[in-house]
């Protein structure tokens, strides 16, 4: 459709596209600025390093020692003082870690979780403790447990090293994973302690074995790959001297032996060649993280001018885009500010209202109702967007009086259904009423009780589409009706009615005129009472007098519900809602619902202390009769 008036609304997104251009350079120089905390974090590396890196790693070394202490101590029985010695060298280790700790500040998300994880793996430690002195742990668990407190401050190190400079993350990614390699190197040492003790190799040592050879050279090489030249060179020539070959040469020889061919004469230089390495890896480690953390400062200053002279940048395009915006922005923000409010007004007033009064009264909307949008604009294209507002508003309204049209045309489908089912079943009743006093054998009698109870259930059922439709049910009560009747009434219209039991109740009775919704309100709440219960379980149905009426509770001990669920129900118990056919599980409780609004009924759902639900029905005095009276129609 060509513009009517004003200018088209495309020259002025051209300008605008301007603004949004311009935006994105200010947006970026924000982004940088807030990526100036990553530099800012680059700076800090040297107080996590001197307060958490450290002192954790120190953790570690006591860690690996107590450890291999731990398990000679439990295949050989001696060294009690070597491993006391151990254990109180790692209990100051951990006391400094802890005392550092709380000089740092301004911890990642991410950093704070892994800290807790590794004090709570602290805190495991004295149990480890008891069992290695009791020998009530296997010394392949006592590797274990020392393992996961050293595998949290790995963790610890991966949420530290998350640095925005990619070449230095790799770097000293590589060097925390030659730390998990040192790691299982000292768990190797354990094991072969292990082995010596027992002078063989068992299946399940192997098997550990063979696992932690495996990943300590997948880390290694791994690792390697990664570092740069510099940082590289020590561990080349650490791969490459006797020490480590020789090693290599224990690792193969322990992995190849069967638990059948004891120990070779080799074994007994195993400890040694474990603990030359050991000390030649814990050199080049403490080397290669001294190289790292001198790399942090240097690259932070870096990245820090670079974010610098880009904010100034940002800045100048942040300026600019201010200019053009406050230009073009006034008459433009007016029009579909305009537009906005028109909208908002058919959509939150005019048509809910229209669709409210749809559901009461089907009759052809007004003028009024389908007024068209009125606009003041200057750009065509806004002009067009008015137009087919109020074409969407026609398509609507009509859609609604349809809507509506068909939604009362099926309600009163449902009700003359439901009044002919109604009286079929109540003439089949009569009928079955007959046919029972004229029955003398106890089986067909049986049968004939059976009968009554489904056609009963039938009727409550078709009442139930009269009453979701709008519509009071035809049955009634000339004078009032005793409530424990009512009561009882209500149970015989379940199905599994035998469950139920009501227990004595105060001396009232209801109204005639409303016993037939309040027995179908509470036979409803029974029937959901049996349905979501064990079969074996009893439903009890309590009555209270009180002050403002009468406490009617049915109580089940299922399985209950969650608190949001419950408080949903509770919520269409209160508001009545309009029946959703979408929700049609739900039946008895739209059924109740409407029931309790017709008569002013509080009905209530809670926790029983069963853990199932109880339903709590407050029946106001209105409804009730000054004195009991028999029932009668």
């Amino acid at each position: 459709m060509p513009p009517k008036r004003g200018r088209p609304i495309a020259v002025k997104l051209l300008i605008l596209l301007l603004v949004p251009l311009l935006s994105l350079v200010g947006l970026w120089a924000f982004a940088a600025g807030l990526t100036g905390g990553d530099g800012v974090r680059l700076l800090a590396i040297n107080d996590l390093a001197t307060n958490l890196a450290t002192p954790s790693e120190q953790i570690n070394i006591a860690l690996q020692e107590e450890r291999l202490s731990s398990v000679e101590f439990l295949v050989s029985g001696r060294g009690a003082d070597a491993l006391a010695k151990r254990r109180d060298h790692t209990d100051r280790t951990v006391t400094t870690f802890r005392s550092l700790v709380k000089n740092v500040r301004d911890l990642s998300p991410e950093m704070t979780t892994q800290l807790n994880a590794l004090n709570g793996e602290l805190g495991q430690l004295a149990d480890l403790r008891k069992d290695v002195d009791g020998a009530t742990v296997a010394p392949l668990d006592v590797i274990g447990g020392y393992s996961q407190i050293v595998d949290a401050s790995f963790r610890m190190y991966d949420a530290m090293v998350l640095v925005p400079d990619m070449a230095l993350y790799r770097q000293a990614k590589a060097i925390t994973m030659l730390g998990e390699a040192k790691d299982l190197l000292s768990r190797e040492r354990a094991m072969i302690a292990v082995v010596l003790g027992k002078g063989q190799v068992e299946p399940r040592d192997r098997e550990a074995f063979t696992g932690m050879v495996a990943t300590r050279r997948l880390l290694f090489s791994q690792a390697l790959s990664h570092l740069d030249a510099d940082l590289r060179g020590p561990y080349e020539t650490l791969s490459a001297s006797p020490v480590y070959q020789e090693f290599l040469k224990a690792e193969d020889a322990i992995r190849g032996l069967a638990a059948t061919n004891g120990l070779p004469a080799t074994a007994a230089t195993w400890p040694i060649d474990g603990e030359n390495l050991w000390r030649a890896v814990e050199r080049s480690q403490a080397a290669a993280v001294t190289g790292i953390t001198q790399r942090v400062t240097p690259a932070a200053i870096g990245m820090l001018v670079k974010i610098g002279v880009a904010g100034g940048v940002g800045l100048v395009a942040v300026i600019a885009s201010i200019i053009l915006s406050l230009r073009f922005r006034k008459r433009l923000v007016s029009e579909l500010a305009g537009l906005r409010d028109a909208a908002t007004e058919l959509a939150e007033v005019r048509l809910p209202g229209l669709v409210k009064r749809l559901r009461t009264n089907t009759a052809t909307p007004t003028p009024a109702e389908i007024a068209p949008l009125e606009v003041r604009t200057h750009s065509a294209e806004v002009d067009d967007i008015v137009e087919a507002f109020n074409r969407v508003q026609s398509t609507a309204v009509a859609a609604a009086v349809d809507q509506a049209r068909l939604r009362h045309g099926v309600s009163q489908v449902f009700v003359n259904l439901a009044r002919r089912n109604q009286s079929l079943l109540h003439r089949q009743l009569l009928q079955l009423d007959t046919m029972e006093r004229a029955a003398e054998q106890p089986e067909m009698l049986a049968d004939l009780f059976k009968l009554d109870h489904l056609t009963t259930r039938m009727r409550r059922h078709a009442e139930s589409l009269i009453i979701l439709s709008g519509h009071a049910p035809g049955r009634g009560w000339r004078n009032p009706v005793p409530v424990h009747n009512v009561l009882r009434a209500a149970a015989a219209e379940v199905e599994e009615y035998e469950r139920v039991e009501v227990l004595q109740t105060p001396p009232v009775a209801l109204l005639g005129s409303v016993v037939t919704d309040v027995a179908h309100l509470m036979a409803e709440l029974i029937e959901n009472a049996t349905l979501f219960s064990p079969p074996q379980t009893r439903v009890d149905v309590r009555s209270t007098a009180t002050p403002h009426g009468l406490m009617v509770e049915v109580e089940d001990r299922g399985l209950g519900l969650p608190r949001v669920e419950l408080d949903e129900l509770n919520d269409r118990l209160t508001n009545t809602p309009e029946f959703d056919l979408a929700q049609s599980d739900r039946l008895g409780l739209f059924v109740v619902s409407r029931l309790a609004a017709r008569h002013d009924i509080k009905v209530t759902l809670t926790p029983s202390p069963y853990g199932g639900l109880t339903a709590m029905v407050a029946l106001p005095a209105s409804l009730l009769a000054d004195q009991p009276v028999m029932s009668g129609r």
